[in-house]
């Protein structure tokens, strides 16, 4: 994307506004000790929501945006694509507080299938995720909880109460924790603990090898 007077996203990334005017406010260009890592920053307004959004650009590109903040949520891409689909819908229909639990109930439902649980109902999906410790107890019971609340609006329950926007969000917010859990939060550790091609390591004496034998008492 590039930066320019107005950002031409699909919707406000604050309350999901479809089609919203979001116009630069202003900019600024910023450079650390002795010259170095310049970057240009841009500031805008949505104009339905009176929400900020901030971006940066470097010299490389002066004017396709690098990264993009705000109160919003953008998905990771290390987010399988098809429960990404379901949880970037349900983000977008908070105004329909029903819609939202049931496509973040398939979000979840979308994720243990990509870990491999594909078999029987969500249900077994999640209690055999819990066996393999892939999630907490805690997660486990919350998954449940976002189960139940879905299958409540996706049955039409006529005893059970029409869901908030705050329930909706927080089932949201479970499906993105998870998200992050299942997914974003491996990728970091992965990228953060790899080591350049050209580096070497270096053994002492007085290191152990991964087949060292343990210490016995």
């Amino acid at each position: 994307m590039i930066n320019g007077n107005e950002l031409p996203l699909e919707r406000c990334p604050h309350f999901s506004v479809a089609k919203p005017r979001i116009a630069r406010i202003g900019y600024l260009d910023t450079t650390a000790s002795e010259r170095r890592n310049t970057r240009y920053w841009h500031w805008y307004g949505c104009a339905s929501c009176g929400g900020v959004l901030l971006t940066v650009a470097t010299p490389s590109s002066p004017s396709v945006i690098t990264k993009m903040w705000s109160d919003g949520d953008l998905l990771s891409d290390s987010i399988p694509e098809r429960a990404r689909a379901f949880l970037k819908q349900a983000m977008e229909c908070l105004h329909a507080p029903s819609g939202a639990q049931v496509l973040a109930a398939s979000a979840v439902d979308s994720m243990l299938k990509a870990k491999g649980y594909k078999d029987g109902s969500l249900y077994s999906r999640i209690k055999e995720a819990e066996a393999a410790y892939l999630i907490t107890p805690e997660m486990a019971e919350w998954a449940h909880e976002v189960r139940l609340d879905a299958n409540d609006q996706r049955h039409a329950d006529e005893d059970a109460p029409l869901p908030t926007r705050d329930e909706a969000e927080k089932t949201i917010e479970f499906a993105k924790a998870l998200a992050e859990f299942l997914f974003v939060l491996p990728l970091m550790v992965s990228r953060g603990r790899r080591k350049p091609e050209n580096q070497t390591k270096v053994v002492t004496s007085n290191s152990y090898s991964a087949e060292a034998p343990s210490p016995t008492s």
